[in-house]
């Protein structure tokens, strides 16, 4: 046995140097450690120039266009002529209505200055012309008591009576007519009224024949030349109104946790990353756009610099909350982590331990971890290391 013994320990030299040699040497990986800090989250996205009212003008009347007194690119002022449309029948219907209101405030100054006295005086002397048949048919009936008359001057006096008393009947309808709440006097005053109206259609179309600028601003676009027929909802030309500049901004619904209306954010012109200015959020649209998986922002722009333009592509920066003694990782880190059951490789002791993760917000590469690691422990970064394998890292 004793002569066996160099042997076996030979045989165990061996076998150990070979187990040293075939075993696999440590991966060297990238390592990052886990820290907690607090951390400014924000988000950054592209979006627009948006005016601030986009209008459109048109003519509401049919007309031939007479004359078009801006171009595009001009600058407008509120109530400044834009096309002016033919104007000659319109003109000659508001002649033409001014003429009838003529006849018909005639015709009211006639019924209260002329025809009513004429109907009083009438009706007054109809009241006269009653009370003298009335005492004339009294006499009558006084002389045939006494036998000086026959009964036919009494029948004659009595007849003349019932004249006297129609004539006072008519001219009292006819003086009541020609009063203010008389049927004549209503009339005259419905004609009257009914003229005003019909001129001040006449006028409302001739006004028309003007189109105007509804507020300041710059004409974008124009549609029309002298000689072409205005139809209504034809464009003839597009203002983009004065006002606060806004941007639109189309960002991933996963940052919706960082955005809160009124943050104050970063903005530049692609054409012009050198001139930064402030931007508001003042509107988060309540809905997803479920083909893009984005939400809409509306940013306000308080003091636009010169080179700002309509429809331009805007650069944003908001910023968020701040996340208190927050781990944030790369998310190369991260396996799966579109997935319910993310996870990451930590290194310990020089292996490569998998560990299941919680992960949050995602931001400009970098995601939330808030369980799983604890704040000091080194994450790999290589995609080919598997679990258990020994690695050497660095950091």
């Amino acid at each position: 046995m004793r002569r066996f013994l160099p042997f076996l320990i030979v045989a165990l030299i061996a076998a150990a140097v070979v187990f040293f040699i075939a075993r696999p040497k440590p991966v060297a990986v990238q390592l990052v450690t886990a820290t907690a800090a607090d951390i400014q989250t924000s988000v950054v996205a592209s979006g627009r120039v948006l005016p601030p009212a986009r209008v459109d003008i048109g003519a509401t009347i049919t007309g031939r266009v007479e004359a078009v007194r801006v171009r595009e690119g001009a600058r407008v002022a509120a109530d400044e002529l834009l096309v002016e449309l033919e104007q000659r029948e319109l003109k000659a219907a508001v002649a033409q209505a001014e003429a009838a209101l003529k006849r018909a405030q005639a015709r009211v100054a006639s019924v209260s200055t002329l025809a009513l006295p004429t109907a009083l005086a009438a009706q007054q002397q109809a009241r006269a012309n009653l009370a003298l048949a009335e005492r004339e048919a009294q006499r009558a009936r006084e002389l045939l008591a006494k036998g000086f008359v026959s009964q036919s001057r009494v029948d004659d006096a009595e007849r003349q009576l019932e004249v006297a008393r129609s004539a006072l009947a008519s001219a009292s309808a006819q003086s009541a007519a020609q009063g203010s709440g008389g049927a004549e006097a209503q009339q005259a005053q419905s004609q009257r009224i009914e003229a005003e109206a019909a001129l001040q259609l006449a006028q409302a179309r001739l006004a028309q024949a003007l189109i105007r600028a509804p507020a300041a601003g710059v004409v974008l676009e124009r549609l029309v030349e002298p000689g072409d027929i205005a139809q209504p909802g034809r464009r003839m030309m597009t203002l983009a109104l004065d006002g606060a500049a806004r941007l639109i901004v189309q960002v991933d619904e996963k940052n919706l946790p960082l955005i809160r209306t009124g943050a104050v954010a970063t903005a530049a012109a692609d054409a012009f990353p050198e001139e930064r200015f402030r931007a508001v959020v003042n509107y988060i649209s309540p809905g997803i756009d479920p083909a893009r998986g984005t939400v809409e922002l509306r940013l306000d722009v308080a003091d636009p610099p010169a080179s700002l333009k309509s429809d331009m592509t805007v650069a944003i920066d908001v910023p968020g909350p701040v996340l208190k003694q927050a781990i944030m990782l790369p998310a190369e880190a991260i396996r799966q982590l579109q997935t319910d059951a993310p996870w990451v490789l930590v290194e310990r002791e020089g292996r490569a331990v998998r560990m299941p993760v919680k992960t949050g917000l995602q931001t400009q590469g970098r995601v939330l971890v808030s369980e799983g690691i604890q704040a000091g422990e080194r994450v790999i970064l290589a995609r080919d290391v598997e679990p258990g394998a020994r690695v050497r890292g660095r950091e």
